[in-house]
C-alpha cells in the first residue's frame, strides 16, 4: 500500500479542515513548497493535493500554485477540487500533475466522467465523499441520496480504475478510518481504493494495509506529529 501525504490549499495556504467544515480551516504550514519537499525526503512516492476553494466554488482557484508546487517536487502528484471540465483536466495534466480526481462531477455529470476516462484513462480518479454512507458533493456541502457503493459500481462500469473514498465524519478528526465501509467498498468493486479520513497512527496504516487497499491519504496526523510519515511509508510497503 502506498501512503499519500496531503496538502490542502485554501486562499493560497496549507490548511486542514475538520469533517469538511470550511469554518474549521486551520493553517498547518507556512509554505507548501517546503511541505512537499519534506514529504519527498520522508520517502513519499505520491502527494495528494486539493484545491479547497475550487472544490467549493466549482472552478480552479489555486491551480497555478498547485501546479508550481508539483513541478518543484520530485514526486508524483494527484489533484482534486473544482475539476468540472476538460480544460481543467488538460491544464493539470499538461503542468506536471499525474492524476486528477473528479468528485462532484461523478455525481452530477457522469457523461463528463465518461469522456474524461475515454480521453485520459487511468489518469482519471474518482473521489467519493460520503456522510453516513450517502455521497456529498460541492466541497461536501451538498448531500445526495446516492449510496457510496452504488456510485462506486457506476464508476467501475464507466471504466474508472481508482477511487478515493473519504468518510467525511472521520476526516480531520484523528478518530481512525472507517474500516467497515472501506472493506465493503473493496469487496464490491475491482477498482484500486485509496482510503481518506481519520488516520491517526501507525496502527491505522497497518489496518488499512491488511485490507489490501491500494493507498491511504494522511493529512492532519502528519502535521500534528501523531504519525511519522517515513515510518508509515515503510510499514505500508511491507504489510501483506
Amino acid at each position: 500500500m502506498i501512503v499519500l501525504p496531503a496538502i490542502d490549499i485554501k486562499d493560497g495556504n496549507c490548511v486542514r479542515l475538520v469533517k469538511g467544515d470550511y469554518s474549521t480551516a486551520s493553517k498547518v504550514a507556512d509554505d507548501p513548497y517546503d511541505v512537499a519537499e519534506s514529504f519527498v525526503k520522508a520517502g513519499a512516492e505520491w502527494i495528494h493535493m486539493v484545491d479547497l476553494d475550487g472544490a467549493k466554488d466549482g472552478k480552479r482557484k489555486n491551480s497555478e500554485l498547485i501546479a508550481d508546487v508539483a513541478k518543484s517536487a520530485d514526486v508524483k502528484v494527484e489533484v482534486g477540487g473544482g475539476i468540472r471540465d476538460m480544460e481543467t483536466i488538460e491544464f493539470y495534466l499538461e503542468n506536471g500533475i499525474d492524476r486528477v480526481i473528479l468528485g462532484s462531477a461523478a455525481v452530477k455529470d457522469q457523461h463528463f466522467v465518461i469522456d474524461a476516462v475515454n480521453n485520459f484513462d487511468d489518469k482519471i480518479v474518482v473521489g467519493i465523499d460520503a456522510k453516513n454512507g450517502l455521497v456529498c458533493a460541492e466541497g461536501w456541502t451538498d448531500k445526495s441520496e446516492l449510496n457510496y457503493i452504488n456510485l462506486a459500481r457506476q464508476m467501475e462500469q464507466i471504466g474508472v480504475k481508482t477511487i478515493v473514498f473519504t468518510d467525511i465524519e472521520q476526516d480531520g478528526t484523528l478518530g481512525g478510518p472507517n474500516l467497515i465501509q472501506l472493506k465493503k467498498l473493496s469487496d464490491n468493486v475491482s477498482c484500486d481504493i485509496i482510503a481518506s479520513g481519520g488516520i491517526s497512527s501507525l496502527q491505522d496504516i497497518i489496518k488499512l494495509s491488511e485490507l489490501n487497499l491500494y493507498g491511504a491519504i494522511t493529512g492532519k496526523a502528519v502535521y500534528s506529529g501523531n504519525l511519522d510519515l517515513e515510518n508509515a511509508i515503510k510499514i505500508a510497503s511491507k504489510v501483506k
